[in-house]
């Protein structure tokens, strides 16, 4: 045997007794003398796929008698998720579901979403949020946290205390390895930051990127099928270039590109490189989703395009004499909707519920009436925001 050859079989020698001690402390954990839920975070991306994985089937492998404790598979649509994530989320955690029911297992899926008055095209369009950037990012926390929180809570509620399994790594970037360890008490269990009552569980926080998708490739999911649509996503939005590796001989850089998926409409992000990857890849139906996104990038800063006033009535100036404007003006969220529409004729897609859309004209027509009544600002009304 070479050196190379020998450095590979180390290494996979390594790998394998890195997911059996994962597999351990699992099962040592799910066997401790309480009850409290699980919830695994599920994204349907690589990594929360491994957990869902390695749960399933360590509960597939307990006798009936010993699957006490539930576990909550949740995943989250934004209602402006990329559309082959979504579709990928909704029949993966179907699959998970089905399979669980027929094989008796204490499964429970959820995908939360965000309560329409608060959705994307609700605040851009209806309230004239402009389009979220860096500074100020408004979609997050009302679209992704809050309403998988609201899910948690409510689990914490009904049974005091729950776990929450994610799959983070120390190993993905040097701010989750910061992130890490900033809230690593050197137990297993960690306190949530935010919410009271949850416990953090990392189980794969150690792994690396190529253990991941070896994994992956080279092991069925429990609940039937493959890995092969999930390897595929990656490697479509990777622009064509395939992130799965077979072996450690395999080039070391595999399945480390920062695609990622998201929104279809985040421009927090200079470019959609996760749906540029599967325009490239041939799914040119969803380049008109591109144009729109970019186009709301462009418009966001356009002085034409933004009203004086803030939503609260002020004219803000900072100390610094910058005068920060408002809301998008009533004429170009008509026009932002109306783009929509078309966009949802050309390329044959819901992108806008009906609920939104009569959300939309109520604060409107709320906003009309206000604006209406407003009488002229003086110079004195004009706060400074400190």
């Amino acid at each position: 045997m070479g050196l190379n050859g020998a450095v590979a079989t180390l290494m996979e020698a390594d790998s394998a007794s890195a997911f059996k001690k994962i597999r351990a402390e699992l099962l040592d954990e799910y066997r401790q003398d309480h009850e409290y839920p699980w919830i695994i975070g599920y994204s349907g991306g690589k990594d929360s796929t491994l957990v869902a994985h390695l749960v399933f089937e360590m509960l597939m492998g307990l006798p009936p008698s010993e699957r006490k404790r539930p576990v909550h598979i949740v995943a989250n649509d934004t209602l402006v998720e990329s559309p082959l994530v979504v579709q990928h989320i909704i029949d993966s955690v179907q699959e998970i579901e089905n399979a669980a029911n027929a094989f008796g297992l204490p499964v429970l899926t959820k995908i939360t979403r965000p309560a329409p008055e608060q959705s994307f095209w609700v605040n851009l369009i209806g309230r004239g949020y402009p389009s979220p950037n860096r500074s100020f990012r408004w979609c997050t926390d009302r679209m992704k946290i809050l309403p998988t929180s609201r899910y948690i809570k409510s689990q914490v509620d009904e049974a005091g205390q729950v776990i929450l399994l994610l799959g983070v790594r120390r190993s993905e970037s040097s701010t989750r390895a910061a992130s890490v360890g900033r809230y690593d008490n050197g137990e297993r269990l960690n306190k949530h930051n935010d919410l009271i009552g949850c416990m953090v569980f990392r189980p794969i926080v150690e792994l690396h990127t190529d253990d991941v998708w070896e994994f992956l490739a080279l092991h069925e999911p429990p609940w039937g099928g493959s890995h092969l649509k999930l390897i595929g996503l990656y490697r479509e939005a990777s622009g064509g270039e395939c992130p799965v590796v077979t072996s450690k001989d395999d080039a070391p850089s595999c399945g480390t590109t920062s695609s990622r998926f998201g929104c279809w409409t985040c421009t927090v992000v200079e470019k959609d490189r996760s749906l540029e990857g599967f325009v490239e890849y041939g799914y040119t139906e969803f380049g008109p989703l591109l144009d729109f996104r970019d186009w709301l990038v462009t418009i966001r800063n356009d002085p034409e395009r933004r009203q004086a006033r803030r939503r609260d009535g002020r004219i803000t100036i900072t100390d610094g004499g910058t005068f920060i404007p408002g809301p998008f003006t009533f004429q170009t969220r008509a026009e932002i909707l109306a783009k929509l529409r078309a966009l949802e004729a050309e390329t044959g897609q819901v992108l806008i519920s009906e609920e939104e859309i009569g959300l939309i004209h109520d604060i409107w027509a709320g906003e009309h009436a206000s604006y209406a009544s407003a009488r002229p600002l003086s110079v004195r009304e004009v706060r400074k925001e400190k």
